[in-house]
């Protein structure tokens, strides 16, 4: 038989091996769909709010409630906090994975170089004397490289890479969301500020009551019943005071751990400005550059992006493969013979291998990343939704507080009259005891309800920069690389 028949045979059984030999992922798809932007309705929750192509926030959006001192306390929990420090690591092992995914692409080359020195034992020597000595003396270089036929490597590595930006998106986002946290920490510091200074003033005219029904008591016009409730209503003003400075201390510590720093840190903190609640107005193009704008939007659009990489990579497993090695070098038991020609050795060996049987492992595999995928697109869909729904509720929220605040404003101005009028009348002997007490504790509900609502505003107003990303812009992150491709639906 001819060498060139041999060549021709050894062909048609590889030929057949192909065709025949490979498993099949035949059967095996993704069901995710994505959600498309445009088809999540909001017109009649959004109508009659103000539309305006500057209503996306800035960068540094909580300069614009008005507190120097936050934007300092901002900087520095960005700066210190161990979520940001958790936040970093994280895209630092997802860079990892993605250099060394890149590295796998790439061939191999390795040299070494060894002496050994040996004797043998008689029982070894064929001589029979055991006296024999040798000395080994080799040096080699070996190289190695799998051929990526089919783009699986790249496709690995284009996993990674989307993998690592994510993660990268995944930071800006902390940084979001631990600024936001830092806002709302601060504004609820000045609301415990607040609500510690109503309790001082509840107690203030608990103690004025108390005067006014001991004099009461002295000529005669009130009971010692009446003086007791007056008691009463004394502690329990007291009572309060104390738990009002209990959330005082809680509202510094909370902020403090923020800003990755001891208790302590929260002492050292000057008491809040009142804070100025943003103007409710969104983005004229919303919900179209929500995608754009919310880091948790991006991160998840690149997470699906790896995961169909995933999948192409787990394709080209079913397909052959080829490798080539290859090992030069010399080995001689005499030195000055260790580059002579009979000490120099070679090889080269190249390999195609087909995947013929595997028990079902590479779908499997292949199985495990279209789920993959189905799962990515199920969060990212989950995340658009929830994104939308964020801005809806807050801006509604936001409109019809507003209105609350000028009517319990309004309440309480009337409970504060009302309370003036009823104390001088109890003073000069011709009011009643009962009506005092009532319309104290309308003013003191009256008062909190009015300072809750402002809170309330702030922390929504803080919200809704938040749900609107905070200024984050996703061509900012790695501006080198592309944006994820668009997502199927």
């Amino acid at each position: 038989m001819s060498s060139k028949t041999l060549r021709s045979g050894l062909s048609l059984v590889l030929v057949s091996m192909i065709l025949a030999g490979c498993a099949s992922y035949s059967g095996l798809t993704t069901e995710g769909k994505s959600v498309d932007a445009k088809t999540l309705k909001a017109g009649q929750s959004l109508s009659g709010v103000t539309l305006s192509p500057a209503a996306w926030p800035k960068s540094d959006w909580w300069k614009s409630l008005g507190d120097p001192q936050l934007d300092g306390l901002i900087r520095e929990a960005l700066h210190d906090s161990p979520d940001m420090q958790i936040a970093e690591a994280r895209a630092h092992q997802a860079s990892a994975a993605a250099y060394a995914a890149d590295a796998a692409r790439m061939p191999t080359l390795d040299a070494s170089a060894g002496i050994s020195r040996s004797r043998l034992a008689k029982d070894q020597d064929p001589r029979g004397q055991g006296d024999a000595y040798a000395t080994v003396r080799n040096i080699s270089a070996s190289f190695n490289y799998n051929f990526d036929l089919w783009g699986g490597q790249r496709d690995a590595w284009e996993a990674a890479l989307g993998q690592a930006r994510a993660a990268e998106v995944d930071q800006q986002a902390a940084q979001l969301t631990l600024s936001a946290d830092v806002a709302r920490a601060y504004s609820d510091l000045g609301q415990a500020h607040i609500v510690y200074d109503l309790a001082n003033e509840d107690l203030k005219r608990t103690k004025q009551m108390l005067d006014l029904s001991q004099r009461r008591l002295s000529s005669g016009i009130d009971s010692q019943y009446q003086f007791q409730q007056t008691e009463s209503l004394e502690a329990s003003s007291e009572a309060s005071l104390i738990d009002a400075e209990k959330r005082l201390n809680s509202a510094k510590i909370a902020l403090a751990v923020l800003l990755g720093k001891g208790p302590d840190r929260g002492n050292e903190i000057a008491r809040p400005n009142i804070l100025q609640p943003g103007a409710v107005a969104l983005p004229s193009v919303l919900p179209a550059e929500l995608l754009g704008r919310r880091p948790d939007l991006v991160a998840a659009r690149w997470r699906v992006e790896a995961a169909s990489k995933d999948i192409a990579a787990s394709k080209t497993q079913f397909y052959p493969n080829l490798n080539l090695t290859a090992a030069a070098g010399a080995e001689s038991l005499l030195g000055d013979a260790m580059f002579g020609s009979a000490s120099r050795f070679f090889n080269i060996a190249p390999t195609i291998s087909v995947p013929i049987f595997d028990g079902g492992r590479l779908r499997a595999n292949l199985d495990a990343r279209d789920a993959a995928y189905d799962l990515a697109v199920a969060q990212y869909n989950k995340s658009l939704v929830k994104a939308l729904g964020d801005v809806s509720d807050t801006i509604n929220q936001l409109r019809d507080i507003g209105r609350q605040i000028g009517a319990q404003q309004h309440a309480t101005e009337i409970a504060q009259d009302s309370y003036n009028t009823v104390v001088q009348r109890y003073g000069s002997g011709i009011g009643n005891y009962l009506d005092v007490l009532s319309i104290e504790q309308q003013l003191l509900q009256a008062q909190r309800q009015l300072a809750d609502l402002n809170a309330e505003q702030i922390d929504l107003s803080i919200q809704l920069m938040q749900a609107l990303g905070g200024g984050f812009q996703a061509e900012t992150i790695a501006s080198a690389n592309p944006a994820p491709a668009k997502l199927n639906n």
